[in-house]
């Protein structure tokens, strides 16, 4: 772009001083560089991660890119296809003005938006910044890594249930200090007002709203041989509750009526930390934990937040109140080089701490389960532009007095994806 503004200008003047250029001439000329000149500020960016997995028994569960369908056990597909446009505007000193950012995803599942949101900074103190739209909620960091910055193929189980799809329509303003060189500058704070469904319903059901908050260290390099990241964060919100009734496991072990209430609360309260530990050259050692407990209100055969009111046959249904925690720890070793990386990921997720093991029986359903799940994989680093994944994941349920879930079921399962980014 800016070659073809150089070409244009030796032509421009030249027929300026030969008379050569009517005044329409000259307004189109300078609509042409005026647009050249917003063009200067978009980015174009994308990746795409075609995948090849197996797994022990046809018709396996998976947190993987879905479950598998009733008669395969094996499978190639697209797991995600991201295009994505940025327009940047900066001050005369280089500092963010407004940032648009479009996002789609294409699969052969079709096609939806993932990101679609504004930004804008005051350029007083550079302090702060306001978002708006439909972009990643402030809770955690697994739900705000990149999905191809992500070194396991996917986001944990308990990232997956409760911050399905990571993003929803909202406003958030930030606290993030530019051009400083003392202790605010390690320092971000986010506060957010959300629908609450995220991307996972087309409309908001309900006047209630979420209000999710990050207190965060940006890596800080407390030495040469650490470098700290990590953040606490919260989610206080809820939904609806047209039949007013919310039930919780009682003393017996059984689901009772609890109270009637107008909400059913959604409460998360989570820490994260991060661990960096330079090695020779490019290559780096990194611990990850991050854990999140609190109150998830949901239906009687899932803990995921519903996508629409709970209703069935024309008659409200209650919500089933459930304390759940969950935790994940990243072990991230460069072997060599720092094109070959060894990847270690344990997480854990358990819906509800009042039930466990043999206490859930054919009562009740799958939605009460704990799981842990072992990962581990390598990536080759190929070039900028590549990387290839290679990740076993082993996930293992509790032990139930249910009948499919009595031994550990065969759901254990080997990826191989490639992806290619520009």
């Amino acid at each position: 772009m800016a070659m073809l503004c150089i070409a244009s200008l030796p032509y421009f003047a030249f027929s300026q001083e030969n008379g050569g250029l009517m005044s329409a001439d000259t307004a189109n000329m300078k609509k042409i560089f005026s647009t050249l000149k917003k063009i200067e500020f978009i980015g174009f960016s994308g990746y795409m991660q075609p995948q090849f997995q197996i797994t022990q028994s046809e018709g396996a569960k998976s947190f993987n890119g879905g479950d598998f369908s009733s008669n395969t056990n094996n499978r190639f597909m697209l797991r995600r296809g991201r295009f994505r446009i940025d327009y940047a505007k900066f001050t005369n000193d280089a500092l963010p003005k407004l940032n648009f950012v479009f996002q789609f995803d294409g699969t052969e599942r079709g096609f939806t938006i993932r990101d679609f949101w504004g930004r804008i900074y005051e350029n007083k103190l550079n302090y702060f910044s306001i978002t708006t739209g439909m972009f990643a909620r402030p809770m955690g960091f697994e739900v705000n890594l990149s999905s191809s910055d992500r070194e396991s193929l996917e986001r944990g189980r308990m990232s997956q249930i409760l911050m399905k799809t990571e993003r929803d329509l909202g406003a958030m303003i930030s606290f993030e200090p530019k051009g400083t060189t003392n202790w605010r500058n390690h320092i971000k704070i986010d506060f957010g007002l959300f629908n609450g469904q995220g991307l996972t319903s087309t409309f908001d059901f309900d006047s209630h709203k979420d209000i999710i908050s990050r207190v965060a260290l940006k890596q800080t390099k407390i030495s040469e041989k650490l470098w700290l990241s990590g953040s606490i964060s919260g989610l206080f919100g809820g939904l609806l509750n047209l039949n007013g009734s919310t039930f919780e496991i009682n003393g017996n072990k059984e689901y009772s009526l609890i109270k009637s209430t107008k909400i059913a609360p959604r409460q998360y309260r989570g820490a994260d930390l991060q661990l960096r530990i330079p090695n020779k050259g490019k290559m780096f050692s990194e611990l990850r934990l991050e854990y999140i407990s609190g109150t998830q209100s949901a239906l009687l055969n899932s803990t995921d937040t519903p996508v629409s009111l709970p209703i069935t046959n024309g008659v409200a249904t209650p919500f089933y109140k459930r304390r759940f925690a969950g935790a994940y720890f990243y072990y991230l070793q460069h072997i060599g080089s720092h094109k070959n990386q060894f990847v270690a990921k344990y997480d854990w997720y358990d819906p509800n701490k009042k039930l466990s093991g043999l206490e859930i029986n054919e009562a009740f359903s799958e939605a009460e389960i704990k799981f842990n799940t072992l990962g581990l994989g390598l990536i080759r680093y190929v070039n900028e532009n590549l990387k290839v994944v290679f990740y076993f994941e082993i996930p293992k349920n509790e032990l139930t007095n249910k009948k499919e879930f009595k031994v550990d079921t065969r759901d254990n399962s080997f990826s191989t994806r490639i992806q290619y980014r520009f």
